[in-house]
């Protein structure tokens, strides 16, 4: 499916997108969901990839909150630029190290839905008009919501597609 460009195709593929995932996960014997793998050279781990997503989540929830303020949010995050993200997001890793499976599941599933109820509230047109809130730049307000679902669900299944050929 192509990149959203209304509402509604934001909300239809991130759903689409999160159900693939967890999909994916349950086509895994349950047995060895808290493996370890070889996913790549930060995610080791399901738990690792899920709550990655989780965080990013609540990334998201804090830069929107902050900008509908009338704020600027500092974006990626305090002391980050997008040119330390590795730095980020081993950061990241490091907070949760040790969660299981479970535990991510349960944690994704909760900002998921929190987030979707952040793009429920907008239009089209808040949505997709680059520059129509001051705090998203040059960008819209759906590319940061298509960057923390959407297509962040395909990143984290296509991480994760790797376990099948490790347990096949």
């Amino acid at each position: 499916m192509p990149r959203p460009t209304t509402k509604e195709s934001l909300l239809t593929l991130s759903e689409t997108n999160l159900e693939k995932l967890f999909s994916f996960i349950d086509s895994i014997p349950e047995e060895l969901r808290n493996n370890r793998f070889e996913l790549n050279e930060r995610d080791k781990t399901i738990a690792d990839v899920l709550c990655h997503l989780h965080e990013w989540h609540l990334m998201m929830e804090n830069w929107y909150a902050t900008g509908m303020s009338g704020k600027k949010p500092i974006i990626p995050g305090e002391g980050y630029t997008w040119q330390t993200l590795p730095a980020l997001n081993r950061k990241i890793h490091e907070k949760y190290l040790g969660t299981d499976w479970k535990k991510a599941v349960s944690l994704l599933k909760q900002s998921h839905k929190k987030i979707m109820k952040l793009i429920e509230k907008h239009s089209n047109e808040e949505l997709f008009t680059k520059q129509y809130y001051p705090w998203t730049g040059t960008t819209s307000l759906g590319s940061y919501f298509i960057s923390s679902t959407s297509s962040h669900y395909d990143w984290g299944l296509k991480t994760l597609k790797v376990i099948k050929k490790e347990i096949a």
